[in-house]
């Protein structure tokens, strides 16, 4: 049996463009994923599916699994030979109990890595637009528990932090504000002294509350401020208002789930976090090379009798040259081909390959496309390399024109199963916006969340025939005036602006 490990990896407290590189690297490694409530979305996004994960469901004052069961989770699938990842909200060491886990381990002679994650005592003010130190108001930081390990008095020595002045951050501190501010006034800091609370930093759900010391339990409690949130005291809170930025930007505040196949990375996810977006992918689909395929081979050998081929998605692309390279031929075999693509991502497959699209019409869709090559390729034969059940927008359009082509499946759309945390945050109300970039990633969200009706869903749509999709689930539909990610991602920010 192989030697198992155990790697505390810090998520940091909530944005996943916080998670480090090494801590993404373990994590695509794991066999087992160990996690806690206070993990971000979007990092849980990235568990692997082939991943045991198991949900320790951590919150302040709520443990349902007791600390000595995790640490024996951690043992135990480390000896069965598997590579565990500890996943703790923030970073693993500061009041994340990770010394605690480890003791178990180093008992046990099991090998550990710790990888250090962004803590919220630094990220969520300044996402709310506190730099915890600065020349003209503090030179040092102090971090402290807002709660302590058993019941009773509060230990803190408030004295002592009075005498730092320096920037104070309490973590884990929500249920203890009143006596954390009542002791830090009652130590000789200033009523009036700048101070705040910031609730679910570095999310979409971010709020904060900006007040003097003396009155911010009054008004945390006004805002009904909750767990988790993160507790500054000090003068550098007054540069708040001047310096915030995360809710500035245009996307931020919104949430978006983004649906797309498994094996595709997604450059709408990307473009829309860019805006300031919180987004988390949803693998609603996969695509899958039909194999064998003894009609694509045949038609291969045929080629010469064609003068166009025509792409209809990247997915389409890969597989039609994993069929060249399958009978030992190159690109070679295209010499006098004439390549036409539905639109921009699909014709730069073909160009990362060396080769020119000589056609891709100026609205990327079926009916569009089939338009278009009625134009150039009058009295010339087509062959469609597309899904086995692609939208029928291009070959009825072709027949309208009499134009003569094979429509010549290359893979299958396959619908997926969704991690049950996606799920939870879908029926929890977590995402503003579900963005679909075809149909079939409209129907596998439909069979993924077991429904027939989403009335109350409101769907971002590349294409109008996405969005016909998505209507016949009841959904609340808005389309994109070209189907292009730059579009969709215009789209949002227009529809932003009107819900402010």
């Amino acid at each position: 049996m192989k030697q198992g490990k155990v790697i505390l990896v810090g998520a940091g407290p909530g944005d996943g463009g916080l998670l480090t590189l090494k801590g993404k690297a373990a994590l695509d490694a794991a066999d087992v994923v160990i996690y806690d409530a206070l993990v971000g979305q979007e990092v849980l996004g990235m568990m692997p599916e082939r991943a045991l994960k198991i949900n320790v469901g951590k919150r302040a004052g709520n443990h349902p699994v007791p600390q000595s069961r995790i640490n024996e989770l951690l043992l135990e699938y480390a000896q069965e030979g598997k590579l565990v990842v500890r996943l703790k909200g923030g970073d693993p060491f500061l009041f994340g109990r990770g010394g605690e886990e480890l003791e178990l381990l180093a008992e046990h002679g099991i090998p550990f890595e710790v990888v250090p994650g962004v803590t919220s005592a630094i990220a969520v003010p300044a996402y709310g637009g506190i730099p915890v130190t600065h020349r003209e108001f503090a030179s040092s930081l102090h971090i402290i528990t807002g709660h302590t390990k058993g019941e009773g008095e509060d230990p803190t020595d408030y004295q002592a932090l009075a005498r730092l002045k320096g920037t104070l951050i309490f973590l884990m501190g929500v249920s203890a504000l009143d006596s954390i501010t009542e002791g830090l006034i009652g130590a000789g800091i200033s009523p009036h002294t700048p101070a705040a609370i910031l609730e679910q930093g570095t999310t979409a759900s971010q709020r904060k509350v900006v007040a003097d010391l003396g009155s911010l339990p009054e008004q945390a409690k006004a805002a009904q401020i909750k767990a988790p949130a993160v507790i500054v005291v000090g003068q550098v809170c007054q540069l708040s208002p001047r310096f915030a930025w995360a809710e500035k930007r245009p996307l931020g505040g919104c949430r978006v789930l983004v649906t797309r196949p498994r094996d595709r990375a997604s450059q709408l996810a990307k473009a829309l976090r860019a805006q300031g977006a919180e987004v988390a992918l949803l693998p609603a689909i996969r695509t899958q090379e039909i194999q064998p395929n003894p009609l694509l081979r045949q038609t291969l050998e045929q080629l010469n009798q064609y003068q166009w081929l025509v792409f209809t998605s990247p997915a389409g692309v890969e597989a039609f040259f994993s069929q060249l390279r399958s009978l030992g031929w190159d690109i070679r075999r295209l010499a006098r081909m004439k390549l036409a693509a539905i639109g921009s991502a699909t014709a730069a497959r073909l160009e990362e390959r060396g080769l020119v699209v000589d056609l891709v019409p100026e609205s990327y869709n079926g009916a569009a496309l089939g338009e278009a090559l009625a134009q150039k390729a009058k009295g010339e034969r087509l062959l469609l390399l597309r899904a086995r059940e692609g939208s029928q927008d291009l070959p009825e359009k072709l027949k309208t024109h009499n134009l003569l082509y094979t429509d010549l499946p290359v893979y299958d759309t396959i619908e997926e199963s969704v991690d049950p945390l996606m799920l939870e945050g879908l029926r929890d109300n977590k995402f503003d916006w579900v963005a679909f970039t075809s149909a079939s990633t409209v129907r596998g969200f439909a069979k993924a969340m077991g429904q027939t009706a989403f009335p109350n869903l409101r769907a971002l749509c590349i294409g109008h025939s996405t969005a016909k999709e998505a209507e016949k689930y009841g959904m609340k539909t808005w389309t994109s005036p070209k189907a292009t990610i730059q579009s969709m991602v215009e789209t949002l920010i227009n529809l932003q602006k009107e819900d402010d």
